[in-house]
């Protein structure tokens, strides 16, 4: 007969003005034990509430209470028929995010080299991260006088052209849940600062399949970016590269486009698109 698990009985509520020191350490110690019981059930594969307990080393009052947790919300699952736990869809998609940005950096490391060495200019990867565009990955060119953007920093969605990129990968409801109905802060004469301007621009970046950032968010720099696609044909990463102005003219920037598209294909090509 399979085994299904009790729900032990429920603690006495307790009253509290605060949170106390202790009540946090003990939020961390949960937090540390629920982790616990979900690697063991990753290493078990499937297994019943006395074998997660026993692999965790818990007892099974406290796995158990655990587990429903996990399985609330979706790092885990539970049979009734069998009576057997699985790891859930949400710590799978957990890994796969893990799993595809390690990948997208791999493959970047791979192409963004060759690029930089013909073109001699600084090449960047962005992806978003939360709400923001964020440099990922930056391969350095020799140039005395050379674009340099610290790996980690932010770039701002409505005037880079990386920000431009990975929003025209999204729907129009994600762009205004992300930039807010503006109007946006101007970096320069040149700043999209409107709503209307900003969707407008992200149709023609759909269209051409690159971004140009032409001195909105520095003057004296221009900036071309193009998507990078996932194997299921979403925008996962935006490939720049910026130069000054006076060398990168505008009448440049399609033949400079198209030579980054060819390595961002490349990269996407590695992600399986």
């Amino acid at each position: 007969m399979a085994e299904k698990p009790v729900s032990p009985d429920a603690a006495a509520p307790r009253h509290k003005t605060g949170r106390s020191r202790s009540a946090e350490a003990g939020s961390v110690r949960t937090l540390e034990r629920g982790l616990l019981v979900l690697s063991s059930l990753a290493e078990l594969g499937e297994a019943t509430l006395t074998e997660v307990a026993r692999r965790a080393g818990l007892s099974a009052s406290t796995t158990y209470r655990l587990l429903e947790t996990l399985r609330q919300q979706g790092y885990a699952e539970w049979e009734e028929r069998s009576g057997l736990f699985r790891v859930g869809l949400r710590a799978y998609q957990v890994g796969a995010a893990f799993s595809a940005r390690n990948s997208l950096l791999g493959a970047a490391q791979l192409e963004l080299p060759g690029l930089v060495a013909a073109l001699n200019e600084t090449v960047n990867l962005a992806a978003l991260r939360g709400r923001q565009a964020v440099y990922v990955y930056q391969a350095e060119a020799s140039q005395l006088m050379r674009m340099f953007t610290q790996v980690g920093a932010v770039a701002p969605l409505h005037c880079s052209g990386v920000g431009k990129v990975l929003m025209a990968g999204q729907p129009e409801e994600e762009v205004r849940a992300y930039l807010g109905e503006g109007p946006f802060p101007a970096y320069t004469p040149h700043s999209l600062t409107t709503l209307p301007a900003y969707l407008e621009e992200l149709a023609r970046v759909r269209q051409q399949q690159y971004a140009l950032d032409d001195e909105e968010r520095e003057l004296g720099v221009r900036c071309v970016a193009v998507p990078v696609q996932d194997a299921g044909g979403a925008v996962v990463a935006a490939v720049s590269v910026s130069a000054p102005a006076a060398r990168l003219p505008a009448e440049a920037v399609p033949d400079l486009a198209r030579r980054v598209q060819e390595v961002a294909g490349r990269i996407s090509a590695r992600l399986g698109s």
